[in-house]
């Protein structure tokens, strides 16, 4: 096993430079052309059976193993950001205003190492892999739309497998989970009606904006009073508008915002106390609110049995790592979807370097991470398959 890390960093030239190519070109959900076109090129070349505009821009390949056996499913996304890069790379986005500020581009880099690996290894697989590079994973429905179309039969995954880089942890750090890994996550959208008016006169209007306000400032209670402090949530806003002039009291307040959490029963309370605060505050200040909830993905969890074989391959591919048993995070994930009928196992792979700047957040226009991620990423999943496909 622990051949195969070293097999990835005699790959890591080549990780690099496509990692890098992925980087300098970032596309959108459902807009990545010309990035879906490099990973088919790249899976072609190794002689995979491939199929390409699944979901529009995703990418499929197939291989077989020397033997017969059950199907193992790797997934790899590919989509980048709306954010206008500040890193100053050589590598920096050639696109203006589209960064990949996720690590995809990482992954996918990942993904395609895997398959030159697991290419070499093919007389030890007793089975099926089946490549997925996904569209669309940031918050536009490409795993839903892939499984639509198919991508979950001919063949019906047994295992599927995910992976995320993670900038908040340090290169060198494997996270392989037991059970809970990523939140369920909905998305909230709250309108808040008053009478608007001159904002010299506030006495002959019924002021949204105050009711906005002190509905925020009530919401954070939730979590904080609400949840029992050994579990988990979130309620965090992320969108607030209102007015257009700074001497108007608008009429209307719009709010946007996501809930997370692992557990239903959670889940259910946070809905609960929630859209309670938001209608009874606008209420006691005079306004009405409305509460909309959109379902964005459910929560990602672990097969136990197979979290514990990752973490047995973690350790015998990767022994100078530390390996972090309990490492989740509030993030949602639509490969949810693609694990809810076979054993699965999502794991994280540490990626920051602060010596070398390596240090901010997914999202954030500086992000970027220490590329030797890539080969450990490369060595987990390669090694993984070939463990399940024994």
């Amino acid at each position: 096993m622990h051949s195969l890390y070293k097999e990835a960093l005699e790959l890591f030239d080549y990780s690099q430079a496509i990692r890098r190519d992925f980087h300098q070109h970032p596309e959108i959900g459902f807009q990545e052309v010309r990035t879906a076109g490099v990973v088919a090129k790249e899976l072609n070349e190794l002689g995979l059976e491939v199929a390409t505009g699944i979901a529009k821009t995703g990418v499929v390949a197939v291989l077989e193993g020397a033997k017969p056996g059950p199907v193992v499913l790797l997934r790899f996304d590919m989509d980048a950001l709306p954010i206008e890069e500040e890193t100053g790379a050589e590598y920096a986005s050639q696109n203006p205003g589209v960064m990949h500020a996720c690590g995809h581009d990482g992954h996918m880099a990942i993904g395609l190492t895997t398959a030159k690996l697991l290419q070499e290894h093919r007389d030890k697989l007793a089975g099926t892999v089946k490549f997925v590079f996904q569209p669309a994973e940031e918050g536009l429905g490409g795993a839903e739309l892939m499984i639509e179309e198919g991508v979950l039969q001919n063949p019906k995954p047994d295992y599927s497998l995910a992976l995320h880089l993670v900038n908040s942890v340090p290169l060198g750090v494997i996270g392989v989970s037991g059970e809970e890994v990523m939140a369920a996550a909905k998305a909230f959208k709250i309108v808040v009606e008053g009478v608007g008016g001159h904002g010299a006169l506030p006495n002959l209007t019924v002021d949204p904006v105050a009711a906005a306000a002190h509905i925020i400032t009530a919401v954070q209670t939730i979590v904080s009073r609400n949840v029992n402090p050994l579990e988990a949530g979130v309620v965090s806003f992320g969108l607030l508008r209102a007015g257009h002039a700074f001497n108007v009291i608008p009429s209307t307040v719009v709010m946007e915002g996501t809930m997370r959490s692992y557990k239903p029963e959670v889940e259910s309370l946070l809905l609960t106390r929630l859209e309670e605060i938001v209608k009874g505050v606008a209420q006691s200040l005079g306004c009405q609110a409305t509460f909309e909830l959109t379902d964005v993905t459910p929560a990602v969890y672990n097969t136990p049995a197979v979290a514990e074989r990752l973490q047995g391959i973690t350790q015998a591919v990767l022994p100078e790592d530390q390996l972090d048993k309990d490492l989740r995070m509030m993030w949602s994930e639509d490969m949810a979807f693609m694990m809810q009928d076979a054993q699965s196992c999502y794991f994280f792979v540490g990626s920051m370097n602060e010596e070398a700047g390596l240090k901010y957040g997914h999202h954030h226009p500086k992000f970027d991470f220490d590329e030797q991620a890539m080969p450990r990423g490369a060595a987990l999943m390669a090694a993984a398959a070939i463990d399940l496909l024994k």
